[in-house]
């Protein structure tokens, strides 16, 4: 039965065949029919099977089984035989062609089987006008039924369809949220990697400077770059343990860094000889994650600039903490060398872009570019909150 259910075909075969094998026992055991000729005999039940076999192709051609049964029906009653046992096989016809044919093959079939049942009442010794209008009438309700059904199973069809749709868009959704996730950890990546790396490099210049004449200062700067890489394995394990698959295994995950560690940055940097001071104004507030995460970054890639370009140099770092927005300024008196675009805004690396994007996320601003007196400043805004537009 349930796969009667699942498949119309076999559910539409069972019952054409279960009509012509009923249809089919009645007209041979009735004893109304049993003193026929052999030859009208025989020709009834050919009239019987054609009437009732067709309802396997119901649905897929609707109005040729219902043409097909009241031409049968008329033949039938043509014989002088009683179509009353096709009556049932008949309302079957009609509800299929209301149920699943398009709007103007269900209108056509209504108009057929309306016909077709008036001129069965007009054979010889059938008229009864009662009867021509109460069939007329329950062919009607029978139509309305399959109209109301068929109507039914439109809507369902179309929210299906449109279920399908928004799954399909929601699963593109989670795609394109996994996209962009995963390229926001490629920028943690790089903002890793390059500082530690730029730290790294900067120390073991230093250390292979100085092994020879200065081997306590050498032995220090080894011992930075060891801290420096560490720190870095740490946080490489914890990004991509991020990008792990679902199926494969996790360890834990290490909490994102924040303003808050930012001791431990600058007590980094000095390692790598670059003298950094700290100022905080005003009360933390309450800092979303992503804030203070973008904010801890910003300050990491300006103080690896630093590292990188300005040469001998001393760097400050101010933390502005308001009720609106959180402020980052980073500021150095070097004197290396600078990129400057045509559009003033300074360097076009891949740090000074993350720094515009992860401020552009949060809908903040970016200010970047050489000092009056020298050196290099960036400042940065971030709002706690989405600003509306």
């Amino acid at each position: 039965m349930r796969r009667l259910r699942a498949n119309p075909w076999w559910f539409d075969s069972a019952l054409a065949l279960a009509a012509a094998g009923l249809s089919t026992a009645i007209f041979v055991f009735d004893p109304a029919f049993r003193g026929l000729p052999r030859g009208r005999f025989v020709l009834g039940c050919g009239l019987v099977l054609l009437h009732t076999v067709p309802l396997a192709a119901r649905r897929r051609f609707p109005l040729a089984v219902l043409a097909t049964s009241v031409a049968s029906g008329l033949a039938f009653a043509a014989l002088d035989l009683s179509p009353d046992l096709l009556w049932m096989t008949f309302l079957v016809a009609v509800y299929s062609v209301a149920a699943y044919g398009s709007r103007w093959v269900s209108l056509a079939g209504l108009v057929v089987a309306e016909v077709g049942s008036v001129a069965n009442q007009l054979t010889p010794g059938r008229f009864q006008a009662p009867t021509v209008i109460s069939n007329a009438l329950l062919i009607a309700a029978v139509w309305l039924l399959g109209h109301f059904v068929g109507v039914r199973r439109v809507y369902v069809g179309q929210l299906e369809e449109r279920t399908a749709e928004l799954e399909q868009a929601r699963e593109e959704l989670a795609r394109r949220a996994v996209t962009e996730e995963r390229l926001r950890l490629a920028r943690e990546l790089h903002d890793v990697v390059a500082h530690a790396m730029s730290v790294i490099a900067v120390q073991s210049g230093v250390g292979a400077h100085i092994a020879n004449t200065q081997p306590e200062e050498a032995a220090k700067a080894l011992v930075a770059i060891e801290a420096t890489s560490r720190g870095a394995l740490e946080e490489l394990r914890r990004l991509l343990g991020v990008l792990r698959q679902e199926h494969e295994p996790q360890g834990d995950l290490a909490p994102v860094p924040g303003l808050a560690d930012l001791d431990s940055l600058l007590a980094e940097v000095s390692k790598a000889g670059l003298a950094v001071k700290l100022r905080v104004n005003g009360t933390r507030p309450p800092v979303p994650a992503g804030v203070d995460l973008s904010a801890y970054r910003i300050v990491q890639e300006a103080l690896t600039n630093v590292v990188k370009h300005a040469g001998p140099a001393h760097a400050q770092v101010t933390i502005g903490y308001r009720d609106q927005d959180v402020t980052v300024e980073v500021t150095d008196d070097g004197q290396g060398a600078v990129t400057s675009g045509s559009d003033g805004q300074a360097g076009s690396g891949h740090g000074l872009i993350g720094m515009r994007e992860r401020v552009a996320a949060f809908g903040g601003e970016l200010e970047v570019g050489p000092r009056p007196g020298g050196g290099f400043r960036v400042a940065a805004r971030l709002p706690l909150a989405a600003e509306q537009p």
